[in-house]
């Protein structure tokens, strides 16, 4: 099997988690609130971590270098990641997922700021038709424009800040630790949010099930996606995990009767063109500056 068939099957797992984590999110949404979702999961998520970086040898491997950094990244992803919750339960999915392609662009605002690259022409043309494709998606008139298109929107950004600080922490410490840093300080965060009124809520047996999916499905879904990034350039992946939207959309309509809305794939595939053209002119500008080999 090549390296390509074995990234369609990790894509395939990737797509499979994004969409479960979905259905997840909305069944236990009746029971806690995002603080409390994103608390538990956290406390799930620490318990994994340590096992398998335990069985793997890799504990070792934590510490408290670059704390300040670990904290601002996930700062941005506890921020994302409710927003992402909220959005899920007062809007359709396909619209999320659709606007959760954006987070690319704003990836390439931020990178000049936090990682110094320089801000190109071709990813400002990418970012302006990707605005293009949003507006699409979202028809911001008085009569479309929903908060929660806003809250996914903003859980794009959430995402993208961190992505660039996690970028940023892996030249110097490694996945255990990032993972490790990511579980916990989230848990912390979903401790005070959740509790600052002195109530949490605990998961019903109905929903504890709904819990550990989520707090499964997240981790596998990223596991994933890496390990399919690591098998075959972005320019192949991309495009596999555009699928996710006519997915998440067939989901919405069965589960949920929520309706196909043409403008939703238009400026979904708009934001997706940008981004696979930028990637594209990237990967071959990369190719162009190596040094021929004799």
């Amino acid at each position: 099997m090549n390296d390509t068939l074995k990234a369609c099957l990790w894509m395939t797992g990737a797509i499979a988690s994004f969409t479960t984590m979905a259905v997840a999110g909305r069944a236990v949404s009746l029971d806690l609130d995002t603080f409390e979702i994103m608390f538990f999961r956290s406390l799930i998520g620490i318990v994994i971590v340590v096992s398998v970086a335990r069985l793997a040898g890799t504990l070792g491997q934590v510490d408290t270098r670059n704390f300040g950094t670990h904290v601002v990244r996930n700062l941005g992803h506890f921020a994302g990641q409710n927003l992402w919750f909220y959005s899920i339960t007062v809007i359709p999915l396909a619209q999320v997922f659709a606007l959760e392609f954006t987070s690319p662009f704003w990836v390439m605002l931020l990178s000049p700021l936090v990682l110094g690259e320089r801000l190109t022409g071709n990813r400002l043309a990418a970012a302006a038709v990707g605005f293009v494709g949003i507006l699409i998606v979202t028809r911001p008139t008085p009569e479309t424009l929903q908060f929660g298109q806003l809250t996914a929107a903003l859980a794009a950004a959430g995402f993208a800040a961190s992505a660039v600080f996690t970028r940023r922490l892996t030249r110097t410490t490694t996945i255990t630790n990032i993972l490790f840093w990511l579980t916990v300080l989230q848990a912390g965060f979903g401790l005070v949010c959740a509790g600052y009124d002195g109530d949490i809520a605990l998961p019903s047996l109905a929903s504890l099930p709904w819990v550990v999916i989520i707090a499964l499905a997240g981790l596998v879904a990223h596991f994933c996606l890496t390990t399919a990034l690591s098998l075959a350039p972005a320019t192949v992946v991309m495009p596999i995990d555009f699928t996710r939207l006519p997915v998440i959309a067939i989901v919405g309509m069965m589960l949920y009767a929520e309706p196909l809305d043409r403008y939703v794939f238009l400026g979904a595939a708009l934001i997706f063109g940008a981004n696979y053209a930028n990637i594209t002119y990237e990967t071959r500008r990369a190719r162009a500056a190596r040094p021929a080999v004799t």
